[in-house]
Parts: structure tokens; sequence; C-alpha cells
């Protein structure tokens, strides 16, 4: 049974952007597209969320985006993973302007993905955060999927 990977919507920005002038995001880029290229490991999924995202913005780019996201499960986004996100802000484990963060964390939690793949190391895999959220999910009874980037699961596809 392949591992189920919920996709969040940096990782598909990185995938369809034109060519990155930083050193960093062109990295990105190439790490993303080298794991893309090894997806069918894993089963990909995606929500409502990842969509909307990735249709706002620049048409052409949200054209790309879309296009990238085809033949990828989509997850339903329910209320029990609106007011548990809602619930992370309320308690200020994740930034109120975070919002779309939250609800990602929380579909990925709710609908049991093994891994939330995410370039968003800013407000979803971030070390100190993922720890409080963690701690919160376990109380309700709840395990919080393993976050990493395209990078750290490219990582564990060499060993098999």
């Amino acid at each position: 049974m392949k591992r189920r990977v919920y996709v969040e919507t940096s990782v598909v920005s990185y995938l369809t952007a034109r060519p990155s002038r930083t050193i960093i995001g062109a990295a990105h880029q190439q790490l993303t597209q080298a794991w893309w290229e090894q997806r069918g490991e894993y089963e990909l999924l995606i929500s409502q969320a990842v969509r909307q995202e990735c249709a706002a913005g620049n048409a052409e780019a949200a054209q790309r985006r879309l296009a990238a996201l085809e033949g990828l499960d989509l997850l339903e986004v329910t209320e029990e993973m609106i007011t548990l996100a809602e619930e992370m802000i309320a308690r200020q484990l994740v930034p109120a302007k975070a919002v779309e963060d939250a609800l990602h964390i929380a579909v990925a939690t709710l609908h049991h993905v093994d891994f939330l793949l995410t370039w968003n190391c800013r407000h979803i895999a971030n070390p100190v955060i993922q720890e409080g959220i963690a701690e919160y999910l376990e109380q309700q009874g709840l395990l919080l999927p393993i976050i990493c980037t395209p990078e750290e699961l490219l990582g564990g596809m060499d060993d098999e």
C-alpha cells in the first residue's frame, strides 16, 4: 500500500513556477521537480483549499498549477476540519494570518495522511509550531502527520 501524501500549495507553486532567480528558489524548484518525477511511489492527495489557492493570482500561472493537480485525489474539507483549524488559530498555535495553513494541517490530520508535503517553513514545516500543534492534537487523541519538504521526502526514497 502506498503512503499517503497531502500536497500543500507551495509544492505545486514551486513545481510550476518560472525558473527562480534566487539560488534557494531554484534549488527548491529542482528538488520539487525531482520529487515529482518519483511521485508514483505515493498516493497524492489535495483538498479544495489547495485547489482554490492554486486557482488564485496570475491566470497563466494558475492554469499551470491547476494542470499539475489533475488526477490527484481530492480530500473533503469538513466542518470538523474547519473547527480544528479555527481552534489552532484561537490557541495561537498557528498565527491568525495563516488560516489556510491551519486548514491544510487540519485536513491532513483528520484524513490520517502519512505526510504533509510543503515548502512553507514559516507556518507549517516549522519545528516550533509543529511541537505545539502536535501536543494539542495528542490531547485531542489525534496524530500530526509527518510534515516535510520534497527534499526530505526525496531523501527517503533513496533507501528503497
